[in-house]
């Protein structure tokens, strides 16, 4: 071998995943969508797209839109995370409360809007919808969220796909430990601290009886996130 060793350029590591996994994480909104609660008719998931900070010209994030790749990619990792572990629903607690699925939703929607400032957008509303869906709606298209980054606590609970472990990730419930989101600096921080013990729900554990191959460091679990 001749020629001398270059300690410069020296490559280490795989891709970066294109999608995060929960933790306390700064991101940004890109899309809000109410999603259909399978098991009780009238249900919503409100589910939020994240995508965190630029991580810079190496990073190969998804396509904005996989039908229009000219549009460019995610400049962050990116992931779906609901509102809540639990649907938004119509009912009752156990103590013979009322629960009422559009009051709930604008309560999460107007803490949201106090995060990112945009208080006045909501209010700005006001008469202007006969559903809680046209509302929704018209949050996640005009968009006064945009390229506002918050401080996320997230959670999750785990599943598993392809033979690797993944995240149905989700904002925990606000505590007197704190609270999921907030604003950037903010002088004093209210924002949970993420705990895996307390955060994450684990996915039933089986007898193992063959190893496989170990996943490179470069796979992406959540290989078909699309908005």
């Amino acid at each position: 071998m001749s020629g001398k060793l270059n300690t410069k350029d020296i490559k280490t590591g795989g891709k970066v995943a294109k999608t995060f996994h929960p933790g306390n994480h700064a991101a940004k909104i890109t899309a809000v969508k109410l999603e259909e609660f399978t098991y009780k008719p009238g249900g919503y998931h409100m589910v939020m797209h994240l995508e965190g900070p630029d991580k810079g010209a190496d990073f190969e994030g998804f396509f904005l839109d996989k039908d229009k790749p000219e549009l460019g990619r995610h400049k962050g990792q990116v992931g779906r995370v609901k509102a809540s572990e639990w649907a938004f629903a119509d009912g009752e607690t156990k103590k013979g409360i009322p629960v009422s699925r559009d009051a709930d939703i604008l309560k999460f929607l107007k803490t949201l809007c106090m995060a990112i400032g945009k208080v006045k957008w909501l209010e700005d509303q006001n008469d202007k919808h006969e559903t809680i869906e046209s509302l929704v709606k018209a949050f996640n298209d005009e968009k006064p969220f945009e390229g506002i980054f918050l401080n996320w606590c997230i959670g999750g609970k785990e599943y598993e796909k392809g033979g690797y472990t993944n995240y149905d990730m989700f904002l925990p419930k606000p505590s007197r430990e704190g609270y999921p989101f907030e604003a950037q600096g903010l002088a004093k921080t209210k924002l949970l601290e993420y705990n895996e013990d307390t955060h994450i729900k684990k996915k039933k554990t089986q007898n193992v009886t063959d190893f496989g191959e170990t996943p490179s460091m470069d796979t992406d679990v959540d290989s078909d996130f699309q908005l």
